[in-house]
């Protein structure tokens, strides 16, 4: 499913977000940057060791990364130049500021993406998994990021990479209060 936005291709799969042909793919990253499970381990894994020394030398340097904050490194073995690591916040409920650190995530993503010259970005669905954080605001608060974020007409196309069809029929869902009189419509599903 695809919609241009203000000359933006916004596009939702279901795909291996480490195969997408985009200029950087973000990286639902733990605050250590040491790999995991889910998104990140499959990230390292696939990009190989050189994202993992490059992790390393930014913890040296600045210690663990906060919740809502992003870094770069490059792609290492992935098709995509850059790896922007973002720290999602963990679900407590609701009421320890969990909506806007994950906004924050997006948003410092994207402006890390453009500041390194992307004209493409994935993202998988961040906080959602291990993290606990509800499908649904999550998908809301990802999508409001992404239509909000000011220098959006410096992307060509945002892809959200889901790891589920159950994940991507909400996002369908939840696009229509997010843009409103603008309809998705089935793409191609290749990226670039």
């Amino acid at each position: 499913m695809q919609a241009r936005v203000n000359g933006t291709l916004i596009r939702l799969t279901v795909n291996d977000i480490t195969g997408c042909r985009v200029d950087a793919i973000v990286n639902a990253a733990n605050s250590g940057l040491m790999g995991g499970g889910g998104v990140d381990g499959a990230i390292h894994r696939a990009g190989g060791p050189s994202i993992l020394a490059e992790c390393r030398r930014i913890v040296a340097k600045s210690g663990s990364l906060p919740a809502g904050q992003a870094v770069v490194t490059g792609g290492g073995n992935l098709p995509a130049r850059w790896v922007v690591h973002t720290v999602g916040p963990v679900w407590h409920g609701g009421g320890r500021g969990e909506d806007e650190l994950l906004r924050d995530a997006y948003l410092n993503s994207l402006r890390l993406a453009v500041d390194h010259g992307a004209r493409s970005v994935a993202f998988p669905s961040i906080s959602t998994g291990a993290y606990r954080f509800p499908l649904e605001p999550a998908s809301g608060i990802a999508l409001a990021a992404v239509r909000d974020f000011p220098a959006l007409d410096a992307l060509d196309e945002v892809v959200f990479v889901l790891f589920h069809p159950g994940d991507l029929d909400v996002y369908r869902q939840t696009w229509p209060g997010v843009f409103p009189g603008v309809e998705l419509v089935p793409g191609t599903g290749k990226t670039r």
